[in-house]
């Protein structure tokens, strides 16, 4: 196994669908689909139990990422019923808020099993322990590995 090739990306924290952390109106899951989706990732062998059940939307404009060699994929990962299995795919990262490392996870739901919120190729969306006072509008820096993850130049 390869040591991780390390590079960082400049973000800003902005305002998501709300769905994955259940705060959002009128949603099918109301405890948010990460809660209900760990259960699942963790029988698989990925344990994102003290994270917080959510994601963090980290826009990188103008630049956009790729998931080219995941550190783990999931595929037809039945977490609910109200729609078929979905494929998911996870690299670590760490996010950088305020001079402290979070390790995280970037968090790939696959377009072609996602039904639907997609997310702009310029947004990465993240799994992250609870962070005390971030909020949208916040930059934060994206520690990546480059073996897995892709940023381009549009």
């Amino acid at each position: 196994m390869n040591e991780p090739d390390w590079q960082s990306v400049q973000g800003i924290i902005q305002g998501g669908h709300k769905v994955a952390s259940g705060q959002a109106l009128n949603s099918p899951y109301p405890n948010g689909t990460i809660a209900m989706q760990i259960p699942f990732f963790r029988a698989l062998g990925l344990n994102l139990g003290d994270l917080f059940r959510g994601t963090l939307n980290v826009s990188i404009q103008p630049l956009i990422w790729e998931m080219t060699h995941p550190a783990l994929t999931f595929s037809q990962v039945m977490w609910t019923d109200k729609h078929p299995p979905e494929d998911f795919s996870f690299s670590a990262c760490l996010l950088l808020f305020n001079q402290i490392r979070y390790p995280s996870w970037i968090y790939y739901p696959h377009p072609k099993t996602k039904k639907r919120h997609f997310q702009n190729p310029s947004v990465i969306e993240i799994i992250a322990p609870l962070i005390k006072d971030i909020k949208e509008g916040h930059p934060v820096i994206v520690e990546y590995n480059s073996l897995e993850i892709t940023v381009k130049g549009l």
